[in-house]
């Protein structure tokens, strides 16, 4: 990986997720796996606090925009990697992040390296990569036993730039914690917060110009004008100080609509906490304007939540429901939407059921964790990985 397995971000947790499940499980016949993570330096844990062997290197910010400190960082990943991957001496590479990819294809030249199968996962879209990375990129899947995806969306764009490799979709998942559905926690924490009958509509993410944030209180004035009687769960994750000034504003505007008593919010959650967090919030609602997956919306799938979201990219798939889905110009679908559910409560009632089960057939970690191993084991087999 090019950015340290602790900072906060999607492709790092769903590394630690998947290795963390791999180094428990036992395939049938018996096959066991020992992950081992390459990364930068970890920013607050150390190796040892993880399931899992965590080999680091040192590394320049990944973020740094100067060319001359990315190409040093470039050239210095390539000798980490080779050094450390001829420690590791694995039986097989897993490579999931696009510059990891790049870097990679520059040191498999060597004839130790080359002789290593190896996958790659892409965890974003297609059509998100400028076209000289995608040339680099199908140039480097050449030696690989395939690509992951996934969504089928995303495997259907990357099938029309025709790689000439296999393409396997493995659904995302989310963190261990939530697994287990807790009945009776969602009235408690209901009470904890004085929620009575109140719809409660939840917004979470983190700070980013693909969640869109400055379009959840044209959402939230929107429900209002309607009639719509509810309460906001929000969640805002910062990274940066300018972060806090867009928090601010994004609150302000909810609360000039439905006053600060209706507002519930939180910053900066563990992952225990906003797996809590869900267990207030009837419907669960996405603002984005790009998503390759959609971790948010499987998170509150897994705790009974309605789901309503953007028709964008992956999440599309995820959400899988037409009418829980609308446009940024389709502003009076998702009202209505929100509104039917409001006013019907065995509506309600059946749409939370419905994500639950999406998210008990789709995208529980025991199945995230399944797919990963067959696939491994068809690899090290020599079978084709799409048989």
């Amino acid at each position: 990986m090019e950015y340290p397995l602790d900072l906060a971000g999607g492709g790092q947790m769903s590394t630690q997720t998947l290795c963390g499940g791999l180094a428990e499980y036992k395939a049938d016949g018996g096959r066991t796996f020992e992950p081992v993570v390459i990364c930068p330096k970890l920013l607050t844990k150390k190796a040892a606090d993880f399931s899992f062997e965590v080999l680091e290197y040192d590394a320049l910010e990944n973020r740094e925009d100067k060319l001359v400190p990315r190409l040093k960082n470039f050239f210095s990943r390539m000798g980490s990697f080779k050094r450390l991957i001829k420690e590791a001496a694995p039986d097989l590479i897993h490579v999931s992040m696009s510059e990891s990819l790049l870097t990679y294809e520059f040191i498999r030249r060597d004839r130790e390296l080359r002789s290593i199968p190896f996958v790659y996962t892409d965890r974003g879209l297609c059509y998100g990569y400028r076209a000289h990375t995608k040339l680099f990129m199908k140039r480097a899947l050449r030696g690989s036993f395939g690509m992951i995806c996934t969504t089928e969306f995303n495997k259907r764009l990357w099938e029309k730039e025709e790689p000439g490799l296999s393409i396997t979709v493995i659904p995302n998942t989310i963190s261990p914690v939530f697994a287990e559905f807790e009945e009776g926690k969602r009235q408690d924490l209901r009470e904890k917060y004085g929620i009575e009958n109140t719809l409660v509509i939840g917004f979470a993410g983190r700070i980013s110009e693909e969640k869109d944030w400055d379009f959840a209180p044209v959402l939230v004035r929107a429900l209002s004008e309607a009639g719509v009687g509810f309460q906001v769960a929000l969640v805002i994750s910062v990274y940066e100080e300018k972060d806090l000034a867009i928090v601010e504003r994004i609150k302000k505007r909810i609360t000039d609509v439905i006053g600060q008593e209706k507002l519930i919010y939180f910053q900066d959650l563990s992952q225990k906490e906003i797996a809590d967090y869900y267990y207030l919030v009837d419907v669960f609602v996405m603002t984005s304007s790009f998503e390759s997956f959609g971790k948010a919306a499987v998170e509150a799938m897994s705790r009974k939540c309605s789901v309503v979201s953007t028709s964008v990219g992956g999440l599309t798939e995820v959400v899988g429901k037409e009418e829980n889905l609308f446009t940024k110009e389709g502003v009076g679908r998702f009202v209505k939407r929100v509104k039917e559910l409001s006013e019907d409560p065995e509506e309600l009632s059946k749409d939370r059921e419905y994500f639950y089960q999406r998210y008990r057939e789709n995208y529980t970690l025991e199945k995230h964790i399944e797919r990963h191993a067959a696939l491994y084991s068809r690899i090290l087999s020599g079978t084709d990985i799409n048989e």
